[in-house]
């Protein structure tokens, strides 16, 4: 079974769309009317959905790092920089991920890109 991502609302949208053109299950915040909602809770509610998080936002590996310290479980977040990582290099390695990874792979880890 593949990953399912839940997209941070700052993610380009042509990394959704040429992941969904991939197969790759992806919903955004937007689309789960979550919009401007904190990150904490955005982080709750794709551990609710069951899909690990994709994000460019650096206050998500803040929240991932407080957790791990605390012992709160989350379904893992992936981060990708802008500045160092492309929009087709996202995609590719993303669709390599949900592809191929387990969700217990990421429980309570941070995966950066590009691998």
């Amino acid at each position: 079974m593949s990953l399912a991502l839940y997209m941070d609302e700052h993610i380009h949208s042509a990394i959704t769309v040429g992941l969904r053109l991939r197969g790759v299950d992806v919903l955004t915040v937007q689309e789960d009317e979550g919009a401007g909602i904190p990150d904490t809770i955005l982080l709750d509610r794709a551990m609710q959905l069951g899909r690990v998080m994709f994000s460019q936002d650096q206050d998500f590996l803040i929240e991932a790092k407080r957790r791990q310290a605390e012992d709160i479980n989350f379904y893992g977040v992936i981060f990708a920089r802008q500045s160092r990582v492309s929009i087709g290099d996202c995609i590719r390695d993303l669709e390599i991920i949900t592809k191929l990874g387990e969700l217990e792979e990421f429980a309570n880890q941070v995966q950066y890109l590009p691998l």
